[in-house]
């Protein structure tokens, strides 16, 4: 019986040990999916094709180990997300990039989705051990088994590290893409600003009432500043000089 132990154990840890290859797989195609999604949400096309480029690449990375996980529909899907997301690049527009966008994303969520199945069933204990092969082994086999699994014990500690270091990496490229699209923000709000001064100020001098140049006030600490925060403050921004527009086109009525 204990041959039988210690055959069963071994059998578990490579049950295990399979899983575990997927999950390298499994990390990448759900940063793919986070790529495309936030693609899928970019509101203008530098953006959209940057973020659809990072999904191609989590999935080319991906299929690296897939082809191990024995996780046929995964890689289909994968598969298909790839075929639309090397067409993006070379789409004019924003609705061109983002018809291939949505389809890919579609994909992507499906991959991940059979990814997860594929892990559920990985996990199921084998029907049937037959006792004859467990009534025959001796103590040779015995140590040659134990020093199996002390091995595979191993390969599980690595895969464990690299796990932590692939969610290391996930981490450190979402706060770069998160950087980049405040960055993205601040530079179209500037834009928007001088554009509305130049506007104001062109208009109020076709009035030639001797009036005061409208100027944007000088900028805050925005570099620590979230997303929906700078949406803020640059809208009143916006606002305060719009009143100071009015304001003068009142005074040139009187």
């Amino acid at each position: 019986m204990k041959n039988f132990y210690y055959l069963f154990c071994l059998i578990s840890t490579l049950s295990i040990h399979a899983q575990n290859k997927c999950d390298n797989a499994n990390a990448y195609l759900v940063s793919a999916y986070s790529h495309v999604k936030s693609s899928y949400e970019a509101n203008n096309i530098s953006h959209l094709k940057y973020s659809a480029h990072r999904s191609l690449e989590s999935i080319n990375l991906a299929k690296k180990t897939l082809a191990d996980c024995n996780c046929t529909k995964a890689l289909e899907q994968a598969n298909k997300a790839l075929e639309v997301l090397a067409k993006v690049d070379d789409q004019p527009t924003y609705e061109d990039g983002r018809y291939f966008v949505k389809r890919a994303k579609e994909f992507c969520q499906q991959s991940v989705i059979e990814m997860d199945k594929c892990a559920t069933s990985s996990y199921s204990m084998p029907e049937v051990i037959e006792e004859d092969v467990a009534d025959a082994s001796d103590s040779n086999d015995l140590a040659s088994l134990k020093n199996e699994q002390a091995a595979l014990l191993a390969q599980q500690e690595a895969l464990k590290r690299k796990e932590a270091e692939i969610k290391k990496q996930l981490a450190a490229q979402k706060e770069k893409e998160l950087l980049l699209k405040k960055q993205q923000l601040v530079v179209s709000y500037e834009k928007m600003i001088d554009l509305n001064i130049k506007t104001y100020n062109e208009t109020l001098k076709s009035c030639n009432c001797g009036h005061q140049n409208i100027s944007k006030s000088s900028s805050g600490n925005t570099s620590e500043m979230t997303t929906e925060a700078l949406k803020v403050y640059y809208t009143n921004q916006l606002k305060t000089l719009a009143s100071a527009y009015l304001a003068e086109l009142d005074s040139c009525k009187l």
